[in-house]
């Protein structure tokens, strides 16, 4: 496998990742009297577990942002390698 490839595999593996993750805490929060609005810009949250929701999901995508960003220098490396060729 060469190092494109493998980078690639690295970002759908982030992906996956984190779209489990996110479904995840979809799945637990249907589960409460109130239905999940997905939206992080909606008004302050008026429960500790809505709090928490946010709290979760704003923790995932910084998991995700620091993932992918690991990737994309994982794809540079290997795009300017194979240019140095």
């Amino acid at each position: 496998m060469d190092a494109a490839s493998a980078a690639k595999d690295r970002v759908d593996r982030a992906l996956a990742l984190l779209e489990r993750r996110l479904l995840d805490l979809k799945s637990r929060a249907v589960g409460t009297s109130r239905v999940p609005d997905d939206d992080l810009f909606a008004p302050e949250p008026s429960t500790e577990t809505d709090r928490a929701r946010i709290h979760e999901l704003e923790s995932a995508g910084r998991d995700a942002a620091e993932t992918l960003t690991r990737a994309a220098d994982a794809i540079r490396d290997a795009l300017a390698e194979q240019e140095a060729r």
